[in-house]
């Protein structure tokens, strides 16, 4: 039998004290002595031993008081409980769209810009545990650098190979929103979110950024924008008259008035990070901001214990008709 834990009437218990006067009044029966025979001497059976129905004479008292006990404990319904909860998820579909053009190795970022967004976007995945995330790299161009999933280690692993080059220069900032509002378009989610990040303005691509926006917007696709660069000056790549890569001090340009646009378009918010410690103090924002909604209700279940009770009881009530009717029969 499972312990118990509480009883349903536990006011019945207090009949257990029917069993004061039951054991009271058998005492006392058994010292007033039952029927007697008188013979003129016990000479000839006083040597002789107590059979084992003598010390067995009050085993059927005893099993009845402890079936009455049973019973009562019965119909008090005893009951062990289970504690458990239920809980509904309402996740949250994700896309990282990062711009991975040659201006993101600019050192006012350390080590630079695109290790300090790999590194604080891969906390974010890590972070979301509930939710599916895809990536989107885009610098000239764009592609999927991993679909919708909930495989935090596989995106963790994406996030690290991603690297400035591995696409045509530029910044097409419209042609990164719209390949990841295509990933996002057929998603069943409660929330669809993009969060695109990049340093510069616009100058590449086939699809304008505010364009982009509105098709965001038309399929219910929030977008968080965020521009990463300092004010003023940063040491970025550049070209010599001789064609070497050299790190150069360049002004920083971000385009904040089309990014804030495609925001407020969507329903979203932009952000701006000139450090590492902004940068993470932006995503710890959007992770407060796009909480996944999680219900879970606690109950508790109660599993009835008295029927092993009340079947014990009525085993022990023929047992003791058994005993007394049978093997402690008296002759009157």
């Amino acid at each position: 039998m499972d312990g118990i834990t509480r009883f349903a009437n536990p006011d019945l218990l207090w009949l257990l004290l029917v069993l004061v006067p039951m054991i009271a009044y058998y005492v006392f029966r058994t010292w007033q002595g039952g029927a007697a025979i008188q013979v003129s001497s016990v000479s000839g059976v006083e040597k002789t031993g107590k059979s084992l129905k003598y010390y067995a004479r009050h085993l059927p008292f005893v099993m009845r008081c402890c079936a009455v006990a049973l019973l009562i404990v019965a119909l008090a319904r005893p009951q062990s409980s289970e504690q458990g909860s239920k809980t509904s998820t309402e996740g949250i579909d994700i896309v990282l769209a990062m711009d991975v053009s040659g201006s993101m190795l600019a050192q006012d970022f350390k080590p630079n810009r695109i290790t300090v967004a790999k590194e604080v976007a891969s906390k974010f995945i890590v972070d979301r545990v509930n939710d599916r995330i895809g990536i989107v790299v885009f610098a000239g161009e764009s592609f999927t650098q991993s679909p919708l999933t909930t495989d935090k280690r596989t995106l963790t692993n994406l996030m690290s190979q991603i690297r400035s080059g591995i696409i045509e220069d530029g910044t097409a900032i419209g042609n990164g929103l719209a390949t990841s509002v295509n990933r996002l378009k057929d998603s069943d989610a409660v929330s669809k979110v993009v969060i695109l990040l990049t340093d510069g303005v616009n100058n590449a691509g086939q699809i304008t950024p505010l364009t982009a926006a509105d098709i965001a917007k038309s399929f219910g696709i929030k977008v968080y924008t965020i521009g990463v660069g300092s004010k003023g000056n940063a040491l970025t790549p550049a070209y010599d008259q001789w064609g070497n890569v050299v790190m150069a001090s360049m002004p920083v340009e971000i385009d904040e008035e089309v990014l804030t646009q495609i925001a407020e378009k969507t329903g979203g918010k932009y952000f701006r990070a000139t450090d590492n410690k902004t940068l993470q103090q932006v995503y710890d924002n959007i992770n407060e901001l796009e909480k996944t909604k999680i219900e879970t209700d606690d109950f508790t279940k109660y599993n009835e214990l008295y029927a092993p009770y009340a079947l014990i009881a009525l085993a022990l009530l023929v047992l003791e008709f058994l005993i007394g009717k049978l093997w402690l029969r008296r002759i009157p």
